[in-house]
């Protein structure tokens, strides 16, 4: 083999070999990074498709409602301990040591990001609480020149129509 086409192919491959390593090391970086999203069923069950569970120690966020009447606080801190609940009859234990956000209560939708310290009980680092369709923030309303209330019709208006 020519010495010149030698070593164009020793650089070839290097550089096939090195867009490799760095490919490779990328995808473990981001796969360990990868927050995957379950329902409280899919944590207890698996996945839907393919029956994978989350595993102890692994990143994932789980969201659903708040059951009803599962909240412990704790009175000297801010910890605090709920379940959640999903339409599958599924419910896992969230942990929380934060502020909650002002939307969160009973029977409100929920997604927790957080840590898997066991099957069925999660270690939140974040909890978001959602809002319903219907929510209009404050601004947009005033703006749009509506009340950020449900209208209350007198008995004359309701003869009216």
């Amino acid at each position: 083999m020519n010495p010149r086409r030698k070593k164009r192919l020793t650089l070839a491959v290097t550089l096939i070999a090195g867009v490799a390593a760095v490919t490779s090391l990328l995808l473990y970086a981001l796969n360990s990074n990868l927050n995957l999203f379950y329902t409280p069923y899919e944590i207890t069950h698996g996945k839907n498709d393919t029956g994978v569970l989350p595993e102890v120690g692994q990143r994932i966020r789980v969201g659903g409602m708040v059951t009803m009447g599962s909240m412990n606080r704790d009175p000297d801190s801010l910890y605090v301990e709920f379940a959640v609940h999903d339409s599958a009859g599924g419910s896992v234990v969230v942990t929380y040591d934060d502020l909650l956000p002002d939307l969160f209560r009973e029977g409100q939708g929920i997604v927790a990001q957080g840590v898997l310290v066991e099957s069925g009980k999660l270690a939140a680092t974040e909890v978001l609480a959602k809002h319903d369709e219907n929510y209009m923030p404050p601004e947009v309303a005033e703006a749009m020149g509506q009340k950020h209330e449900k209208p209350t019709y007198s008995q004359k208006a309701l003869e009216e129509k």
